[in-house]
């Protein structure tokens, strides 16, 4: 992934922290027939000063299930991302020099996949996803919930994985290379959209005016 300095992100907490809301990701595999990517929910284990490790599940029948592990993988989440129009920016009334763009924040967590078959396993990932996901809501589903035979069936249906991450890297391309006042008319014109992404994509342009201290300078183009 290409990482203009100005828009580079190699802070591990702060990655961690979008892998964390937006768990749903694309896991991209080279298998015998070439490139495939899967679609799925990884739970985060986050480890003192490393980048951590991440745990899933697919289907048995998924031919990832028969892969050779481990395996090589990159995993892609994808966060808040939003069009920026050039009649948002007032140097467009000044001078006309701009163009559209595409503001978005995203992590490639690249690692060595090892499948996992272990029932326990299984059903406490399973458990440790599902109570990430039900966790705020008034009444959470546990899988306890469920009789233990049915849960039984459905464990023999799938299988687990575990990646080891072995690199993390981050883009947060958020009008960080705008001049202040161009700046001010993304602000406005994501406010103007009146939805609750462009509200996401607003809060993350406004909390990153300049880029962190020695994660870049202004000279990259997006």
């Amino acid at each position: 992934m290409f990482q203009p300095s100005t828009f580079r992100e190699d802070r591990v907490e702060v990655m961690h922290a979008l892998i964390s809301e937006r768990p749903f990701a694309t896991l991209v595999t080279m298998q015998e027939d070439g490139l495939c990517a899967d679609h799925v929910p990884l739970v985060l284990h986050a480890e003192e000063g490393g980048p951590g490790r991440l745990r899933g599940h697919v289907a048995a029948k998924n031919p990832l299930s028969r892969c050779a592990d481990p395996i090589d993988v990159l995993a892609v989440f994808q966060g808040p991302q939003r069009y920026i129009s050039p009649a948002w920016y007032p140097s467009k009334q000044e001078h006309g020099k701009v163009v559209p763009t595409w503001n978005y924040a995203v992590v490639h967590a690249r690692g060595r996949l090892r499948l996992q078959t272990d029932a326990a396993w299984l059903r406490a990932h399973l458990g440790a996803l599902t109570d990430r996901s039900e966790a705020g809501r008034a009444k959470p589903w546990a899988v306890s919930d469920a009789p233990e035979d049915y849960v039984e069936r459905q464990l023999r249906g799938l299988i687990g994985f575990e990646i080891e991450i072995t690199a993390l890297s981050g883009v947060w391309k958020v009008s960080q290379n705008k001049t202040d006042r161009d700046r001010e008319g993304v602000l406005a014109g994501l406010g103007g959209e009146g939805t609750p992404e462009a509200a996401e994509m607003a809060r993350l342009v406004a909390s990153r005016a300049r880029p962190p201290a020695g994660l870049g300078g202004p000279k990259a183009a997006g």
